[in-house]
């Protein structure tokens, strides 16, 4: 079944693999630039791409050179990157991710300034070009015009991300960025329409997503989640099973074309409970993306057993461009280089051997 050809909306995907959003930090002055053109067109096997995570605003820029689509010349770079993907076969969404308090000021451009749901600074470190590693900086807590100012901000990203040609669009609300900070109890302590309850958490998320859907189409709109991450300060809280399940019942209602499940327990993160997961999958009514360290063997299981439509792999499409060959014939793998996972350049990025023929 991994192999097949599957309906996602308006598009069909040559397969059931998934390349998963992984931050690469090869955009300089987070413009996208020929050289990740290079990069996806390599991996362009996959049944789907989607991207790096791209903000949607000059705010959320919060890493070093990733890349962002929230102006012109920025879409005409990601245009020349959606063109070489779909010029040898493959379907791409754009991840929309804006980094919210996962942030440094000196990650951001001039002008632009760190935001979250509240005022309490994410816990850690986080490189900058400019100064090496710095904690992340404190955050300014978001009033309702901050607010309406990113759902805007999305909406306009969306709309570029058609113009530069992606299949659509995904909306992070997962591993601890701004929409998962508005999600998660333990980092949303706001007790205004956007916090204090499970409803209120949700509604950023919903709220966005309409504005999204409306904007683009249903069916170019897509979603990742972690409910049991720990990355960037969140982790599980009480009723958070709950909170999901109407979450995933809300997006649904809006009709977005998937929602992609992240499970990083291969990774050591509290394993997301298989129970929930089904609840999650039948709560949902649109494609299913499940994703954390599968191998051939384990992805078509899940699909055999309905769990998931979909299979994302991550770290293994760094190493392997032609890894879809790979999985289907058996042939070993090339480990990464995960020194260069985020250094500039083309090393570890665009220089990874195919198989033998």
């Amino acid at each position: 079944m991994l192999f097949e050809s599957f309906a996602l909306g308006g598009i069909t995907l040559a397969n059931r693999t998934v390349m998963a959003p992984m931050t690469r930090s090869r955009a300089l002055n987070n413009q996208p630039s020929e050289l990740m053109a290079q990069y996806y067109a390599q991996r362009a096997s996959a049944g789907l791409i989607v991207t790096e995570g791209t903000s949607p605003s000059p705010n959320g820029l919060g890493y070093a050179r990733i890349p962002g689509l929230f102006n012109q010349e920025q879409a005409s770079g990601w245009q020349q990157i959606t063109q070489a993907v779909h010029q040898v076969g493959g379907k791409i969404f754009v991840q929309l991710m804006h980094t919210g308090r996962v942030s440094q000021q000196a990650n951001l451009p001039a002008g632009a300034k760190v935001m979250g749901p509240g005022a309490e600074v994410c816990a850690g470190e986080v490189w900058t070009d400019a100064n090496g590693m710095q904690p992340y900086s404190a955050p300014t807590p978001m009033a309702d015009s901050d607010i309406a100012q990113v759902i805007a901000e999305y909406v306009q990203s969306a709309k570029l991300a058609v113009q530069a040609g992606f299949d659509g669009i995904e909306l992070h609300a997962a591993n601890g960025y701004l929409l998962e900070q508005f999600l998660n109890a333990n980092v949303n302590q706001r007790q205004d329409g956007y916090g204090g309850s499970a409803e209120g958490r949700n509604r950023l998320v919903l709220e966005v997503a309409a504005a999204c859907v409306k904007a683009i189409g249903a069916d170019k709109v897509g979603i990742r989640i972690s409910p049991y991450g720990v990355f960037n300060g969140t982790g599980a809280f009480e009723g958070v099973e709950e909170q999901f399940l109407a979450l995933a019942r809300g997006l649904s209602a809006l009709g977005l074309v998937y929602l992609h499940l992240v499970d990083h327990s291969a990774m050591g993160a509290p394993p997301v409970p298989a129970a929930f997961k089904k609840d999650l999958r039948a709560a949902f009514g649109g494609t299913f993306i499940a994703v954390g360290g599968f191998d051939a063997q384990s992805a078509q299981q899940v699909l055999q057993a309905k769990d998931a439509d979909l299979i994302a792999f991550g770290r293994p499409f760094i190493s392997n461009p032609d890894l879809v060959t790979r999985l289907k014939t058996g042939t070993a793998s090339t480990p990464p280089d995960m020194s260069t996972f985020y250094t500039p350049g083309e090393k570890g990025y665009t220089d990874y051997p195919l198989a033998a023929a």
